[in-house]
């Protein structure tokens, strides 16, 4: 038997919050979470996170009842990735660590 490996995974916590934007933002439901790299480079590449239709070159799973797409491409800088949602008294917003398991 096959194990699927999931590159990007997602919290409990990150989706809740992803639901209760796509609610009230009015997101539309053909739309997932997307989560890319941006840059490359010298520089260096930055995790992304956002709305976004799926396209041609994505792959495209569900977690927690969020559809998520990813572009191949970027999936070597984002494997072992998982989105979290951080709300403290200093700061409030998507952020990315390493997951605990990457096969599920």
């Amino acid at each position: 038997m096959f194990e699927k490996i999931i590159p990007v995974g997602l919290t409990a916590r990150a989706a809740t919050e992803v639901r209760k934007i796509m609610e009230t933002k009015n997101i539309p439901a053909d739309y997932g979470l997307r989560v890319g790299i941006r840059g490359g480079g010298c520089g260096g590449v930055a995790l992304i996170i956002g709305f976004d239709k799926p396209k041609p070159s994505d792959m495209t799973y569900e977690l927690e009842g969020i559809t998520i797409h990813l572009d191949k491409k970027h999936t070597m800088y984002l494997i072992g990735k998982e989105v979290d949602f951080y709300d403290g008294a200093d700061t409030r917003g998507f952020m990315f660590a390493d997951q605990q398991s990457m096969i599920k």
